[in-house]
């Protein structure tokens, strides 16, 4: 459902696309994910959302973030809350959706296809607009982990659902024995 003419935009909600592609086993090789989306239409910009925590000495996820950043993707970060909950267990919060949905709005009259790496339900609402502008809204997640990492009103809205496993042999990696992720739990979504 790709065009080679069209103009595509890719929007990564880097968290939900980690925690998806962990559920099925493997990592993506982000090289190749934006190859393949190259040769699927004219890219014009690949997004990628994530919060990082400033306060520790080292983040795991920093080289990620500095190759995306040198390689050909627009970084999008902010600062991770860092808290204990109820039950004395040190949680990470950092919430990129608002940042990617404005983006998602402003580059809209630019482009023809959005394609969003995300399960989130919350994005419903921005694919309804997007559309409403004229523009095809792909999602790439998983129904085929446990429990699927899609909502199903996302996946109803959009024009198009990829399934990630489906690019498993074309953008992964196999996984690696050391966490290319902190090890504090991704960032929550709803």
């Amino acid at each position: 459902m790709f065009y080679k003419d069209e103009r595509l935009a890719l929007f990564i909600d880097g968290s939900n696309l980690y925690a998806s592609a962990k559920a099925l086993g493997f990592d993506i090789d982000y090289k190749l994910l934006r190859q393949e989306f190259m040769r699927r239409g004219k890219l014009v910009r690949a997004f990628y959302y994530t919060a990082l925590l400033e306060n520790d000495e080292y983040s795991p996820i920093r080289p990620l973030v500095d190759w995306l950043h040198y390689n050909g993707f627009s970084m999008v970060t902010k600062p991770a809350k860092e808290y204990t909950d109820s039950m004395g267990r040190r949680k990470v919060k950092g919430n990129m959706d608002i940042e990617l949905a404005v983006d998602a709005m402003e580059l809209a009259p630019r482009v023809d296809h959005i394609v969003l790496f995300s399960g989130d339900g919350d994005f419903r609402p921005l694919i309804a607009s997007l559309q409403r502008q004229g523009v095809r809204v792909s999602v790439v997640s998983t129904i085929r982990s446990q429990p699927p990492m899609i909502s199903d009103e996302l996946r109803r809205q959009a024009d198009n659902f990829i399934e990630l496993e489906e690019l498993r042999d074309v953008i992964g990696r196999p996984p690696r024995d050391v966490p290319s992720e902190p090890r504090t739990p991704p960032a929550e979504t709803d």
